[in-house]
């Protein structure tokens, strides 16, 4: 009885109830969760190919002993090895310091506090597959949450890109800011180019902070985020493999030679 006050209250302070949820739940659609049909209605609906949640008994479903409060204008959720963050207006869930990019956002409506599905389960280190004869969207639980951000990134990277994204874009937009970190990863990745960050960054004559000092420069908090969205896997840059100031750079090589893929903020991206 403690823990449904506990979780009622906590609903109240998300937005969230669940005869709001009931009332709310529109698409019809079931989530099953271990083999069994979640007894509370889940409110969702598709964003741009993605289904969204209200995250609440999904979270519960899996944890059911999770804790959480509403404080710095997010959802501050534990449970037994997950530290989970959920902000609207974000695009991005955080869990044991791991940043899971969300392209179109987290927002509220109405009642309810909405993310994509398969960003959740990530981080509650759950699978999720839809049913296409059922319709049913189907969640299994994997034992443990995400792994720790600690675990997963490799430092060394971690410090280069947040220094190169901070140095040639610290006052662009958090867009801006991943496009950056993708042209060295395109090209880490890229044969005609070094296969590590450093390498790639040290290459002569390729990016103008390395060797000026910029590059020492401690990044700012949403530099390292981009950098570990980037190494999540976020992408707003595509292939690009070289990136320019247009004002400061008119006519340049990349600009007289190869393919713009995208514009943002301060800087033209090529492949």
């Amino acid at each position: 009885m403690k823990k449904r006050a506990l979780s009622a209250l906590f609903s109240l302070a998300l937005c969230f109830t669940l005869a709001g949820q009931a009332a709310a739940a529109e698409s019809g659609v079931d989530f099953i969760v271990d083999g069994t049909a979640l007894t509370a209605e889940v409110y969702s609906r598709v964003e741009n190919g993605s289904t969204y949640v209200n995250y609440v008994p999904i979270l519960y479903a899996l944890y059911p002993d999770a804790t959480a409060v509403w404080a710095n204008g997010r959802a501050e959720i534990t449970a037994d090895g997950l530290t989970l963050y959920i902000k609207p207006g974000v695009p991005y869930l955080e869990a044991n310091g791991r940043y899971l990019y969300v392209p179109d956002g987290i927002w509220c409506e109405g009642n309810n506090v909405m993310v994509p599905v398969r960003a959740l389960c990530q981080a509650l280190g759950a699978s999720v597959e839809w049913d296409s004869a059922t319709g049913d969207i189907l969640i299994t639980s994997g034992g443990s949450p995400i792994t720790s951000g600690d675990a997963y990134y490799n430092a060394e990277d971690l410090y280069w890109l947040s220094r190169i994204i901070y140095a040639e874009s610290g006052n662009q937009s958090l867009e801006g800011k991943i496009a950056v970190g993708n042209v060295v990863l395109n090209r880490v990745a890229h044969p005609q180019f070094p296969n590590t960050v450093y390498d790639v960054l040290f290459q002569p004559n390729q990016f103008y902070p390395v060797g000026s000092g910029v590059l020492e420069r401690t990044p700012s908090a949403e530099s390292v985020i981009a950098a570990k969205l980037c190494l999540e896997g976020a992408n707003t840059a595509g292939n690009a493999l070289y990136f320019v100031n247009p004002t400061m750079s008119p006519g340049s090589w990349a600009s007289r030679n190869r393919t713009l893929v995208a514009t943002i903020g301060a800087h033209a991206f090529y492949a």
